[in-house]
């Protein structure tokens, strides 16, 4: 298919159309008010609902109530928008309902700026919602990856029952790149809404959806069927990529973003005779641990490199097994690092490795 020179924010729009969204509730907020711009236009003529919410909380239980119908769903937001969601996540992974959440990160804390930022990571792969549960998190590193696994995005959270959110910054919101809209992605089949609160009409006997669960035994009993869903997330859907991983001196860890600069500074300490490869974690929760026992023991260290100060980092201390030295060099608050200083962080190893 001939590719289209697009914006990231408007991809999302139109990925999540192709994708079959039904329905969209969110609250503008920058950087990704794109979205909701487009799916505003888009959605009513292709029969689908659109709704600006009164808040980002408001929108999150609007997601809540037409996930529970069976409906597939999806907001977006950005950073502040997406902690005020948080617990409205909470109830819907304890009700198991699918739905598709995008955040745009932008610098923080706070209100911060709304230059692009990764310091969203805990947000999103601890989530701030009370109790025992996960989202799964995807993290692309360009637009043609965020369209393709926004249409995937939806199948997982179909299959699973529970929220899947798209992690990206507010430079592949913002930036455009040329993208096949119509590209394939891998079919599932998925099960029947069986569960979905349409009326007896459409069902024998009660559809109840709630997380609500006042006795401690059943309440138990519900989070450990949680659990099982989510190692069977772990051991089913992990992505990532090994990228020149054959004989490393070194190994960079980045995803989103900040990988595709990498890539940059790899090819340029090839020219100093430095070979280095790189890790790209594609799900940041869950996280690909695995990958970290293929790091041949002859590896010189890694280095961890995002625009935070070491949110990731934390993921791959644990992964590491305290096998190979760990250096970090992350930028914050809205700077992007340049392919030079992730270069000079490799060269000056020693300089940037953590206690």
């Amino acid at each position: 298919m001939p590719k289209k020179l697009i914006k990231g924010n408007e991809a999302i729009a139109l990925s999540a159309i192709s994708a079959g969204v039904d329905a969209y509730f969110g609250y503008p907020i920058t950087p990704q008010n794109e979205v909701p711009e487009y799916l505003s236009k888009y959605m009513p003529e292709h029969g689908k609902v659109f709704v600006q919410a009164e808040s980002e909380v408001a929108a999150i239980n609007m997601v809540y109530g037409a996930a529970g119908a069976g409906k597939r769903v999806m907001t977006s937001s950005s950073s502040v928008g997406i902690a005020l969601k948080q617990e409205g996540m909470s109830y819907i992974a304890g009700a198991e309902l699918p739905c598709l959440i995008v955040s745009v990160m932008r610098g923080g804390p706070g209100l911060g700026g709304i230059q692009p930022s990764q310091a969203d990571y805990y947000q999103a792969t601890r989530g701030g919602g009370n109790g025992d549960y996960h989202t799964v998190v995807i993290a692309p590193e360009s637009i043609q990856e965020t369209v393709d696994y926004i249409k995937e995005g939806f199948d997982i959270a179909d299959t699973y029952r529970n929220p899947v959110m798209i992690l990206i910054d507010g430079l592949i919101g913002q930036m455009m790149e040329a993208v096949d809209m119509d590209k394939e992605v891998p079919k599932r089949k998925l099960p029947e809404k069986s569960w979905a609160t349409i009326g007896t009409e459409h069902h024998p006997g009660r559809n109840i959806v709630n997380s609500l669960y006042l006795d401690a035994p059943r309440l138990e009993e519900h989070n450990l069927n949680l659990k099982a869903k989510y190692d069977a997330i772990r051991q089913n859907e992990v992505k990532v990529e090994m990228f020149n991983m054959e004989n490393p001196d070194y190994v960079i860890v980045a995803y989103g973003s900040v990988a595709r600069i990498a890539r940059s500074s790899i090819e340029m300490l090839k020219e100093v005779g430095i070979n280095v490869g790189m890790i790209r974690p594609i799900t940041v929760w869950p996280f690909p641990k695995k990958a970290f026992d293929q790091i041949p023991e002859s590896c010189k260290g890694i280095l961890v490199t995002e625009m935070s100060l070491g949110q990731m980092l934390d993921d791959v201390e644990i992964a590491n097994k305290g096998r190979h030295e760990i250096a970090f060099y992350g930028r914050t608050g809205g700077m992007v690092p340049d392919p030079t200083e992730i270069r000079d962080a490799i060269i000056n190893f020693k300089k940037w490795v953590i206690s």
